[in-house]
């Protein structure tokens, strides 16, 4: 049986580990001692605003798992904005329900909406943008393994349509009763 082969100490792994010397000789210098390039956050945020890398999840991922794109499909942000507009739509037509007689049946919406009308506002519409905005980056990902977000996102589309079509025809009702 053969003994162990013991590096004698003046090889040049030895020589690394002890410090003696910082990188294998031939190759480039250590580059780390430059500024970390993650702490420009800002700097990240533009650049991958216009050259996107991530616009698919990687193959081998199956929808029901998180993956985030920087990329979204342009259906989408219509979507968004027609959701955003329906909700700045439905804030000005409850206020004017609310004006005629009509009655709030969210209480939440109700106790902001007799105390402040613009803190009303301001909150429905940051709550209604963030949540579309959450919506949105998880578009592909799977609502409890069984719809797409995305599908969740047209069905509030359609959900903002209908109450839309409802309080038109509630507002209508409303003024042929007092003109009358």
């Amino acid at each position: 049986m053969n003994p162990p082969i013991r590096p004698s100490p003046d090889d040049w792994v030895s020589r690394q580990l002890q410090g003696a010397i910082s990188h294998a000789p031939g190759a480039a210098q250590e580059r780390r001692n430059r500024s970390d390039r993650r702490n420009r956050i800002w700097w990240a945020v533009l650049y991958g605003s216009f050259n996107p890398r991530r616009r698919r999840p990687p193959r081998r991922v199956d929808d029901s798992r998180f993956h985030s794109l920087d990329w979204h499909a342009a259906h989408l942000l219509a979507v968004s904005i027609g959701i955003l507009i329906l909700n700045v739509a439905d804030a000005f037509l409850t206020v004017a329900l609310l004006s005629r007689g009509a009655i709030e049946v969210n209480p939440l919406m109700d106790a902001l909406v007799q105390s402040n009308v613009t803190w009303f506002a301001v909150i429905k519409m940051a709550m209604t943008g963030i949540s579309v905005t959450l919506m949105v980056w998880l578009a592909r990902y799977r609502f409890m393994r069984v719809v797409r977000v995305e599908v969740v996102l047209y069905g509030v589309l359609v959900g903002y349509l209908a109450l839309i079509g409802y309080e038109v025809g509630m507002l209508g009702k409303l003024v042929n009763l007092h003109l009358f």
